[in-house]
């Protein structure tokens, strides 16, 4: 049901400062920025590697699991939210629409572990040029 990676973001205080040290680090520029959010394109795949402002980060991170969530590309997210609420997930983030063509969802698997997937046009369009 997992297709593929699609984003893994971290969680940052200082943003800009995060966004500086990935450029360095990665060696090139964020290829999508909105207030609040960097994205980058890394590896083979161009998987997307993205910087949130911690102002953004899910409540539950306080207490619980938190910090960098990694999304999979799923061709149903809400039968695969569902599937995994069935299977004895608990929900960690509603279904919610990021922006045009992205939408994402989180679990806690029963283990502990925060299961990210995603409804993502670039992994879509990615796939179709490979």
């Amino acid at each position: 049901m997992l297709r593929g990676m699609t984003t893994v973001n971290f969680y940052a205080d200082d943003l800009t400062a995060a966004k500086d040290w990935y450029e360095e680090f990665l060696g090139t520029p964020p290829y999508f920025a909105v207030p609040g959010y960097y994205e980058f394109r890394v590896g083979d795949y161009e998987h997307e590697f993205g910087l949130i402002d911690s102002a953004h980060k899910p409540k539950r991170a306080e207490s619980g699991p938190g910090g960098a969530v990694l999304y999979w590309h799923v061709d149903d997210l809400a039968a695969t939210h569902e599937r995994l609420l069935e299977l004895g997930a608990t929900e960690y983030e509603p279904i919610t629409t990021r922006g045009p063509g992205f939408v994402t969802g989180s679990v806690v698997d029963p283990f502990g572990n925060v299961l990210g997937i995603m409804s993502n046009v670039h992994y879509v369009e990615i796939l179709g040029r490979k």
